[in-house]
C-alpha cells in the first residue's frame, strides 16, 4: 500500500484560504454604510432576479458577494433561522448578533473540514436599532471570521480601494442621497488611483435600504431605478409607501360678506314695502 501524500496544516490552510479569496475577488463589490435614517445597501448587479441584497427579518438585511449558489444558501438557512427563533420565543429575539454568529459556526466548520472545498463568499449582515448608535453591522469571511464594523464596510473586488474612498467622504449624518452618491463614487472608483474611473450606471446596480423612518415593522425595501435616477439628478429622497404622511389641507379662504347694493332700503335703514 502507497503513503498516503502528506500536506503540513499550515499550508492546508492557507492553500484553502487563497482559493476562497481568488474566488471572492472575482465578483463584483458591494457597499453598505450607515446614513442618517438608516443602512444603505449598494451592490454591483445587472442580474433582475438573482440578489446579492435581501431581506433576512424585520431589521435585519443581508449582502453577499462570492458563488452564488453558496451565500443563497447561506441567505435561506438565515431565514429560517430567524423565523424559527421568532416563533418560538418572540421577534425582538431575533437579532443580527445571534444571526452573525450562527453564520460564523456555519463558514467556520466547512472551511476547516478536509472533506469539502471552502465557501468563495463573503456575506454582511446588518441590523436596524431605534437609533442610529445602535446599528450594527457584521461583516463576515470565508473561514468564519466576525468584524463588527463601524459606519461602513465593503466587500469583493478592489475592496482596499474603494474602502479609502468611502472613508474620505463619510459622515455619520449623510442624508440618502448624499450617501448613495458616496458609494457610486467608490464603486466607479476600484480601479485605483492611476486609472480613470469608470461609468457606472443605475442600471447596473442593486440597491436597498433599512429605513428607520419607516411606519411598518418590516424595515427593508428595495430602491426602483427611477428612484435611484432621482437621487443622482436632484437629490430628493423617494417617499416609501410605508411613511404616513397627513392629508393636504386646502387653503383657508375668507366668505366675502354680500353687502347690499348703495341706496336700498336696508342700507338707507328702512323697511321694504310689501307689494301691492
Amino acid at each position: 500500500m502507497s503513503t498516503p501524500f502528506y500536506v503540513a496544516p499550515e499550508q492546508q490552510m492557507k492553500d484553502r484560504a487563497d482559493f476562497a479569496r481568488k474566488g471572492i475577488g472575482r465578483g463584483r463589490s458591494v457597499v453598505v454604510l450607515h446614513y442618517a435614517e438608516g443602512i444603505l445597501f449598494v451592490a454591483e448587479n445587472r442580474s433582475q432576479a438573482l440578489h446579492k441584497v435581501s431581506e433576512i427579518y424585520d431589521r435585519i438585511g443581508f449582502a453577499a458577494v462570492g458563488r452564488y449558489n453558496e451565500f443563497e444558501n447561506l441567505r435561506t438557512a438565515g431565514i429560517r433561522y430567524a423565523d424559527l427563533r421568532g416563533y418560538s420565543y418572540d421577534r425582538t429575539d431575533v437579532t443580527g448578533r445571534g444571526l452573525a454568529n450562527a453564520y460564523a459556526q456555519l463558514l467556520g466548520t466547512i472551511f476547516s473540514s478536509g472533506g469539502e472545498k471552502p465557501y468563495e463568499v463573503e456575506i454582511i449582515v446588518a441590523e436596524l436599532g431605534p437609533t442610529d448608535e445602535q446599528d450594527q453591522i457584521y461583516r463576515l469571511t470565508y473561514d468564519g471570521s466576525v468584524a463588527d464594523e463601524n459606519d461602513f464596510a465593503v466587500m469583493g473586488g478592489q475592496a482596499d480601494v474603494i474602502t479609502e474612498v468611502v472613508r474620505r467622504g463619510f459622515r455619520s449624518d449623510l442624508s440618502l442621497a448624499e450617501a448613495f452618491r458616496l458609494s457610486l463614487e467608490g464603486l466607479a472608483a476600484d480601479g485605483g488611483p492611476n486609472t480613470p474611473r469608470r461609468e457606472v450606471g443605475v442600471e447596473s446596480l442593486e440597491v436597498a435600504i433599512l429605513d428607520r423612518a419607516r411606519a411598518l415593522p418590516r424595515k427593508f425595501r428595495r430602491l426602483r431605478r427611477e428612484r435611484l435616477t432621482e437621487l443622482l439628478s436632484s437629490g430628493t429622497e423617494p417617499v416609501d409607501e410605508g411613511h404616513t404622511a397627513p392629508p393636504a389641507l386646502p387653503p383657508h379662504t375668507v366668505p366675502e360678506t354680500a353687502l347690499p347694493p348703495s341706496g336700498s332700503p336696508e342700507t338707507a335703514g328702512g323697511s321694504v314695502p310689501p307689494p301691492s
